[in-house]
């Protein structure tokens, strides 16, 4: 999805790698459980067969986690989407500091993980967040 006027400076911050790295271990997780559920049926004691409701309980907790996993996933993808359209919504208008002290008509704007960056005509950066005006 490009933008037009809107620099390519995606920076993947900690919280993107922490969430990719959360959800490959949970995925781990996941398969792990349904393997080690289905060695548990193959070995198991016909005389002295494992607890249904128990073997139920876990396998509806691990769905529940990859539920969530898909879920924070997709709020991922929405969030960044809406990150684009907010940058794209503020090129050519003109913007004030919380401050007062920087103004400018946004000719740019770099998009961030935690944010974007407005470059004004004056060639000075605001960051757009609480308390910038834009007109």
């Amino acid at each position: 999805m490009a933008v037009s006027g809107v620099s390519n400076n995606y920076v993947p911050s900690a919280a993107d790698v922490d969430a990719s790295s959360d959800k490959a271990k949970a995925n781990l997780n996941y398969d792990s459980f349904l393997k080690l559920l289905v060695a548990q049926m193959k070995n198991q004691d016909p005389t002295q067969p494992m607890d249904s409701t128990q073997q139920i309980a876990q396998l509806a907790t691990f769905s529940q986690v990859e539920q969530t996993i898909k879920t924070n996933t997709n709020l991922e993808s929405l969030l960044k989407r809406t990150s684009l359209s907010e940058a794209n919504a503020v090129i050519g208008k003109t913007v004030t500091s919380a401050d007062g002290k920087t103004t400018g008509v946004v000719k740019e704007v770099k998009l961030y993980s935690d944010g974007i960056i407005a470059v004004l005509d004056n060639k000075k950066e605001l960051v757009i967040g609480p308390g910038v005006t834009i007109k």
